[in-house]
């Protein structure tokens, strides 16, 4: 472990910090300069932060420049801990120092550098997806709707999602294309009965540590392993339960498919 371990809470504007080894807490503003000064200062230490949404990222670009160590961690396993621990309140501070309290405790393994042709894959995924949700939400109303003029538009609207979306499809393959190991990886996906190149493309955003982990652990981060439920002679159910809804999502309508056709 390092010397130090630094609990990080993040909000929009700023991050509350908190320094285990001193007891230091403060607050740094969610800009680069601040952000590097703060990665300078953290070189050596271990930055526990929670996954929140996007907003963690110009902290862990921050800390990937400077090389500094750092977890970002499952906010329900975050939020868990707290109340372990006896902590029932939630505020900024609070939050940082139980953060840098359960990197200490727990030790949570290193989050690996991020690569940039996966990050740039998983912003185009996103995209495309969102799109595709746009889409079928216009093609349900068509479907509903009456008047000659709300349906010219939708019309419209559905023309120009779809080439939208065959826009992003092509530069989604163009960064697989690009790059030895996901381009590799793609076929061997792309092997499975039901997987087509969109949802390996989605596979190979969402759940990176595909080929580094075992298939327990790789299981459990797409939500598939199935947890015990026992107690005493009680033997329950074993039930599917956390991890990735979006992979699981993904791999759902795979399997789908693949049972049908």
């Amino acid at each position: 472990m390092p010397q130090d371990v630094i609990g990080v809470d993040i909000a929009k504007d700023w991050i509350d910090v908190f320094f285990l080894s001193t007891g230091r807490a403060e607050r740094v503003q969610m800009r680069a300069a601040g952000l590097r000064a703060f990665a300078a200062r953290a070189r050596g230490a271990l930055v526990v932060f929670e996954a929140s949404g996007g907003y963690e990222r110009p902290l862990a670009e921050a800390l990937d420049a400077a090389g500094v160590v750092y977890a970002r961690v499952n906010p329900r396993q975050a939020r868990e801990f707290a109340r372990a621990t006896g902590r029932l309140a939630k505020t900024d501070r609070v939050d940082a120092r139980m953060l840098a309290e359960m990197g200490r405790a727990l030790a949570p393994r290193p989050t690996p550098p991020a690569d940039p042709d996966r990050v740039r894959l998983a912003a185009l995924v996103g995209r495309r997806d969102d799109l595709g949700a746009m889409l079928q939400a216009e093609v349900t109303r068509l479907h509903q709707a009456r008047d000659p003029s709300v349906r010219r538009d939708l019309q419209g609207m559905i023309a120009v999602l779809r080439r939208r979306i065959g826009k992003l499809e092509a530069e989604i393959a163009a960064v697989i294309g690009a790059d030895a190991a996901l381009s590799d990886r793609s076929r061997l996906l792309r092997t499975m009965p039901g997987i087509g190149p969109l949802l390996a493309a989605r596979l190979l955003a969402r759940l990176p540590e595909l080929g580094r982990l075992d298939r327990r652990a790789i299981a459990k981060l797409a939500g598939l392993a199935p947890h015990a439920c026992d107690s005493g002679r009680f033997r329950g159910r074993r039930r599917i339960w956390g991890g990735r809804a979006e992979v699981r999502r993904t791999l759902y309508l795979a399997g789908f498919i693949a049972s049908r056709y």
